[in-house]
């Protein structure tokens, strides 16, 4: 697939590249796709939720009355799950949730991300750029050039630019992401990814192509 590569005013340069198919142009695999969104999901996850138990409540120590001869029920503790401020059953304790794929299917769920947004028409190229300031004005006015101001933007550059994170992060419908940190998720949850010329190349790398 061969696209136009637009300059930062939004006009076209004249020049077109063309997308590797190995990395653009696959088979999709939807369950690989499913699995990598759902690893991302689970290991955003703090997995900190914690209750106490009858052991860990504090007080409740004493027997509270004794066994027999008072008309009620017999009570070995205040901390007792079924009275007021006792314990937990079952309640929830700090776990980890970290869900691991093989790489062969996260690096399969990227290519088939990748391939959806390519067939959807939903990738456009972009020249490298710097800016001189990290200042949202300055990145706002390169996607309204581009007519990409009211779209949710994926923009992948070639490797961190402090710059760039700096001025696009109050951006609310805008992400950055290098090309070496790019997920699946995140090329899911766009619109339109806007990839620097230079960060094709990196993600060939990444997809080992």
């Amino acid at each position: 697939m061969e696209l136009e590569i637009y300059k930062k005013d939004g006009l076209a340069s004249g020049e077109k590249i063309d997308l590797p198919e190995k990395v653009f142009s696959i088979e999709p695999n939807d369950h690989a796709i499913y699995q990598a969104v759902r690893s991302t999901m689970i290991n955003k996850r703090q997995g900190n939720a914690s209750t106490k138990n009858r052991s860990a409540v504090r007080g409740g120590g004493r027997k509270p009355w004794r066994q027999k001869g008072r008309g009620v029920a017999r009570a070995g503790t205040i901390r007792s799950p079924i009275w007021v401020g006792g314990g937990r059953v079952f309640g929830p304790l700090p776990r980890d949730l970290k869900m691991k794929l093989p790489k062969k299917m996260k690096l399969l769920a990227k290519k088939s991300a990748l391939t959806y947004k390519a067939l959807q028409n939903e990738i456009k190229i972009i020249e490298d750029f710097e800016l001189e300031a990290a200042k949202t004005k300055e990145m706002f006015f390169i996607l309204k050039n581009i007519e990409l101001d009211s779209t949710k933007v994926l923009l992948v550059t070639p490797s961190t630019n402090e710059t760039i994170l700096k001025a696009g992060r109050n951006i609310p419908n805008l992400t950055i992401r290098s090309a070496g940190d790019l997920n699946t998720y995140d090329i899911l949850n766009c619109q339109v990814m806007l990839v620097q010329k230079s960060a094709l190349d990196k993600i060939k790398e990444v997809c080992k192509v």
